[in-house]
């Protein structure tokens, strides 16, 4: 890493980016330091032996200035979000915090406390703060974000990106609910959405329908793609995703096998051999 760390990006909230497997353009996740004088450390991400002793050194400088650790908290299971899980969990002696989804998709794990929607984590100090916990799938089924009462500041791990953009792959992922839950961010009136990837977004709520717009966008290129014959995948995103470079191809088919499954739901797909077709 060649730029300073920790920056604080907001009053009480310090980021940590590391080094992470994750998906190009981005090659780091960031972690967050919530609190004044409480401190949940959020997204232990890096799998990196450096990177873990570096981001072990920004908390326990932290603890060393007076500041009381109290968690670890996961935003989802994804590998470039709990990389360093287990070793900084262990070497710090925090324990993790995470939706239940989450904890059971990593049973190596040990989760002692599984938060759902609406709980609320208290952190005192001088300036107190309230997160309270969104449940919001669609990315992934056991997804969380963090929202503080008085800022309105959203943690929003992988729900959007400033750099890069966000896979709805299928399995992990459920296009339709994810669009409801971008909407369902936006309609909260957030002032500052701290991402996973990338810096802050200073006009979430702008970012949030410019994802919803895009991803509407794009289905209506699936949409016109699809005949009365079945095509392929491997065709199909050659016509769907023809703005984009071909290396990106094979990424491109995660997304569009998750536009083709809601649209399915919606009854305006079909699958068949060897491929999808528009509805009668």
């Amino acid at each position: 890493m060649t730029h300073a760390r920790p920056v604080e990006v907001a009053p009480g909230v310090q980021r940590f980016d590391a080094r992470t497997p994750t998906l190009p353009p981005a090659t780091t996740t960031n972690s967050y330091a919530l609190g004044t004088r409480e401190l949940l450390l959020v997204e232990p991400a890096t799998p990196f032996d450096d990177e873990q002793r570096a981001w072990r050194q920004w908390a326990e400088s932290l603890a060393s200035a007076g500041r009381n650790l109290r968690a670890i908290f996961v935003t989802h299971h994804h590998p470039d979000h709990v990389g360093g899980a287990e070793a900084l969990s262990r070497s710090l002696g925090l324990p993790l915090w995470g939706h239940p989804i989450t904890a059971d998709l990593l049973p190596q794990l040990q989760f002692e406390r599984r938060l759902e929607e609406g709980e609320v984590i208290d952190l005192d100090g001088p300036e107190p703060q309230r997160w309270t916990c969104l449940h919001t799938p669609g990315h992934d089924r056991g997804h969380l974000c963090l929202e503080e009462a008085t800022s309105r500041i959203q943690v929003v791990g992988d729900m959007v990106a400033s750099i890069g953009t966000i896979l709805i792959a299928p399995g992990d992922g459920d296009l339709q609910v994810y669009l409801e839950q971008l909407a369902r961010l936006r309609d909260r009136k957030p002032t500052v959405a701290l991402p996973a990837h990338g810096d802050p977004i200073e006009d979430p709520r702008g970012k949030y329908q410019h994802y919803i717009d895009h991803r509407l966008m794009r289905e209506g290129k699936v949409v016109a793609a699809l005949g009365p014959e079945a095509v392929a995948l491997s065709t199909l995103v050659k016509a769907v995703y023809d703005d984009v470079p071909p290396a990106v191809w094979p990424l491109a088919e995660l997304s569009l096998h998750a536009h083709l499954l809601k649209l399915q739901s919606e009854g305006r797909a079909v699958w068949g051999e060897p491929g999808w077709s528009h509805s009668v």
